[in-house]
């Protein structure tokens, strides 16, 4: 997702789909361990996906 589109999401939607994002990172890397995962650049995505809405929520003052 891009920043532009994040700033313009409430807190509790992004609280959400930051909560999205760490489950799919998990499932992601068990994914990895079995070799099931044929995109390899998805856990880069969602990484930085994840930074992105840690910065916008303490930028507004949101705790996790």
């Amino acid at each position: 997702m891009k920043m532009i589109e994040l700033k313009k999401t409430e807190d509790t939607a992004l609280a959400k789909l930051l909560s999205e994002k760490r489950k799919a990172s998990r499932l992601f890397r068990f994914g990895v361990a079995g070799s099931k995962a044929k995109n390899v650049k998805e856990g880069r995505t969602l990484r930085k996906d994840i930074a992105r809405i840690l910065t916008l929520m303490k930028e507004r003052g949101v705790v996790r």
